[in-house]
C-alpha cells in the first residue's frame, strides 16, 4: 500500500499513513518534512531521503509568501535518518554524494528569519515596544521584513503615523489571527458583513478547500463560502459537483473556525449577499487589488491585471473570473515579478471609491512616456499604484512640458537631436581646448551636455512635445549658446576648422582623437619644412601623410626630420608603385600639387 503524510490529509488519511500495514502488506509512506517530528511510524525500516523541502518563504517586496524548494540542513537530514531506526534496526539511503553532505548547512534557518512578521509585530506593537531591537532575541528579525510589517498595519489602521498602537489595532490584536484578517473581520461587522468576514477569513486561514478535477478552472472565492454554507453535520457538501471534489477535513474546520468567529465578534447567521465578498477581500489584501491591464480581452487566456502594490498577476488559463474589470486577490504565487493568481474575488469601482476614500488621491502628470516617444499630460486619480480614473490634461505647464521632453531625451540619449556633422566637428574643436587650456572651456561632452541640458538646450525647445518636434530644435544656436563672442573667435583662431596646404588645399582637421590629425596627400606638402601647428602654435598637428590613393604612408609630427631621414626610402616605394606621379629628389624645393604631377610637367 501506498499511503502520502503530510499536515492538511484528513484525520483518517493520517490515520492510514501512521498505523501498521497489514498482515502480509508492505507500506510506502510518501511523507513531507512531518515525518521530521517525533512522530513514530510502526514498520517503517528504510527511509528514502531526497535531501530537499518545500519551505515558505516571506519576501517583503511583494508582500507576499511562498514555498520554495530548499535543501536540508544537516540536522534535518539527522531527523529523517532517525525515522529508520525508531523501534528496530534500520537503514537510510541519502540521495545526494557523500562529500556534499558537508556542504549542508548546519541547521535549519530559523523560521523568524523567512516569516511574515506582520503578527509579531502587531504584539510589539501592543506591548509598547516601538523598536524591535531594544529586545534581546535569540535571533533578531530581518529589518526589512520588520519594516514591511509596520507599514502593512499602518495601512491597516493598526498603527498610527508614529508607530503606537491605535484602538483598531488593540481589537485586531484580540483575535489571534494574522491581522489582515482580523483587520478585514472588525470593518466587515462595521459594514454589516461581520458574518461574511468571518467565513471569508474561516476559509482564508485554510489551505483551499476545493479540489479541482481535470478540466475545472475556477478561483472564485465566492464559490468557496457557497460550498461552506452547503456543508452539513457529517461533512457532505449540498451543492457540491460542477467538475470538483471538496476537502471534508478542510471545510469542516473552516467552518468551525467560522463558527467561532462568529460568536467572537458577536454576529449570527449567514454571510448575507455573496457579491461582498470581493470587498472583503480587499480590505484584508489592500495591497492585492488587482485593474485589468489594458489590452487583454475580456475572459481571455493568461488575463493579465496591475496589482495596488505595484506588481503584476495574471491567471494562466480562461476562467469566469477573467471577464472581472476589478479583483481583490487572496492567494497567488509570490513570482518576483507576475504572480499567477489561485483565488480571488471580483469588486467593482464602486465599492472601492467608498471602501478605500481616504486613500485615493488626485494627481497631475506631465512625463516623458518612452513607447509612445511622446510627453504625456494627465490628470489621475489613483488608489495605491492603480489608476481609477485617468483623463487628458488640457494645457499642461510649458516648464513642465520641457521637463518632461528633457528627461525624454536623457533616456533616447543625445543623438535623438539634430547633430549634423559640422556640429559634432565643432564639439570635438572645443573639447581638444578644454583639455589644452582648462576649465574655461566648457564641457560639451555628450555626458555633460546630458547632465546640463537645463541650462543650455531647454530655452530652444520652443513647445517640443515628442520625439519629431526634435528635428526642428536649433540645436545649433543652443550649444553656440555655451561660449561668449570672444570665446568663438578664439575657437576659429586656435582650433580652425582647416588648414590650407602648399598645394593650397584646404584640408580639415581631425580633432576626434586625443591630439588633432591632418590626413594629406605627401605631394601636397611638397617645399613645406616644419610642421603645421594651431592652438597658436602651440601644438604640432599629427601628420598622416597619404599614398595617392589616400592610403598612410608614415605618420609623424616632425615634417623636418621626416624629409631628412624617411623621405627617400617612401620615395622609393611610392615610385614602383605610382611610377606616372611625381616623386622629386628634394622634397623641400618640388613643386607642391594635388595633381599626380604639377602643371606643365
Amino acid at each position: 500500500m501506498i499511503a502520502p503524510l503530510y499536515g492538511d490529509l484528513t484525520a483518517d488519511a493520517q490515520d492510514r499513513a501512521i498505523a501498521p500495514s497489514p498482515p502480509g502488506t508492505r507500506k510506502i509512506v510518501l511523507a513531507t518534512p512531518i515525518a521530521e517530528t517525533s512522530l513514530t511510524i510502526e514498520g517503517i525500516r528504510i527511509v528514502v531521503d531526497g535531501g530537499l523541502m518545500r519551505v515558505p518563504r516571506f519576501d517583503p517586496r511583494s508582500g507576499m509568501t511562498r514555498l520554495v524548494t530548499a535543501k536540508v540542513s544537516q540536522a534535518s537530514a539527522e531527523q529523517r535518518r532517525g525515522r529508520a531506526g525508531r523501534l528496530e534496526p534500520g537503514v537510510c539511503y541519502r540521495l545526494w554524494p557523500e562529500p556534499s553532505h558537508k556542504a549542508l548547512a548546519p541547521f535549519t534557518p530559523p523560521e523568524i528569519m523567512d516569516a511574515d512578521l506582520a503578527p509579531l509585530a502587531l504584539e510589539l506593537a501592543v506591548w509598547g515596544v516601538s523598536d524591535p531591537s531594544s529586545l534581546a532575541w535569540l535571533d533578531p528579525p530581518p529589518a526589512a521584513a520588520m519594516a514591511q510589517a509596520r507599514e502593512l498595519l499602518r495601512e491597516l489602521g493598526a498603527l498610527d503615523a508614529d508607530g503606537g498602537i491605535t484602538a483598531h489595532g488593540r481589537r485586531m490584536a484580540g483575535f489571534g489571527v494574522h491581522p489582515r484578517l482580523a483587520h478585514m473581520m472588525l470593518k466587515g461587522k462595521a459594514m454589516g458583513l461581520g458574518a461574511l468576514a468571518c467565513e471569508v477569513a474561516a476559509l482564508l486561514g485554510e489551505r483551499d478547500i476545493v479540489r479541482a478535477q481535470p478540466g475545472f478552472r475556477d478561483a472564485d472565492l465566492r464559490l468557496r463560502v457557497e460550498l461552506l454554507r452547503g456543508l452539513d453535520d457529517e461533512g457532505r457538501v449540498r451543492g457540491a459537483g460542477r467538475g470538483l471534489t471538496v476537502e471534508r477535513g478542510g471545510a469542516q474546520q473552516a467552518l468551525k473556525q467560522a463558527r467561532n468567529w462568529k460568536r467572537q465578534l458577536g454576529v449570527k447567521g449567514n454571510g448575507g449577499d455573496l457579491g461582498a465578498t470581493g470587498l472583503l477581500v480587499a480590505l484584508a489584501y489592500p495591497d492585492r487589488i488587482g485593474q485589468r491591464r489594458p489590452g487583454g480581452s475580456a475572459g481571455g487566456a493568461a488575463a493579465q491585471y496591475r496589482l495596488s502594490n505595484g506588481r503584476g498577476a495574471y491567471f494562466q488559463d480562461a476562467e469566469p473570473l477573467t471577464a472581472e474589470d476589478w479583483l481583490a486577490v487572496a492567494d497567488l504565487d509570490g513570482a518576483a515579478r507576475e504572480s499567477r493568481i489561485f483565488l480571488a474575488a471580483p469588486l467593482t469601482l464602486a465599492e472601492l471609491e467608498e471602501a478605500f476614500a481616504e486613500h485615493i488621491r488626485s494627481e497631475t502628470v506631465v512625463a516623458w512616456d518612452g513607447r509612445e516617444q511622446t510627453v504625456l499630460a494627465r490628470r489621475r486619480r489613483m488608489l495605491f499604484a492603480l489608476a481609477l480614473e485617468d483623463k487628458r490634461l488640457p494645457n499642461p505647464p510649458a516648464e513642465a512640458i520641457a521637463a518632461a521632453m528633457l528627461q525624454g531625451i536623457r533616456e533616447m540619449g543625445l543623438t535623438a537631436l539634430p547633430w549634423s556633422d559640422e556640429l559634432r566637428k565643432w564639439q570635438t574643436r572645443v573639447l581638444f581646448l578644454r583639455r589644452r587650456e582648462g576649465e574655461e572651456w566648457p564641457d560639451v561632452s555628450d555626458a555633460a551636455l546630458l547632465e546640463t541640458m537645463e541650462d543650455w538646450l531647454a530655452p530652444f525647445l520652443n513647445g517640443a512635445s515628442r520625439r519629431a518636434h526634435l528635428d526642428r530644435v536649433e540645436l545649433g544656436n543652443a550649444l553656440r549658446g555655451l561660449l561668449s563672442w570672444a570665446m568663438q573667435q578664439r575657437l576659429d583662431k586656435e582650433a580652425p576648422t582647416h588648414v590650407e596646404v602648399p598645394s593650397g588645399s584646404r584640408i580639415p582637421i581631425d580633432y576626434s582623437g586625443d591630439e588633432p590629425v591632418l590626413a594629406v596627400r605627401l605631394q601636397e606638402m611638397f617645399g613645406l619644412a616644419e610642421t603645421p601647428r594651431i592652438a597658436g602654435g602651440r601644438v604640432p598637428l599629427l601628420l598622416h601623410l597619404l599614398s595617392p590613393a589616400r592610403r598612410p604612408v608614415q605618420v609623424t609630427r616632425d615634417l623636418a626630420s621626416f624629409w631628412a631621414n624617411a623621405y627617400k626610402a617612401v620615395k622609393a616605394d611610392l615610385k614602383g608603385q605610382y611610377p606616372k606621379h611625381y616623386w622629386p629628389d628634394n622634397p623641400l624645393e618640388a613643386e607642391p600639387t594635388a595633381r599626380a604631377k604639377p602643371r606643365g610637367r
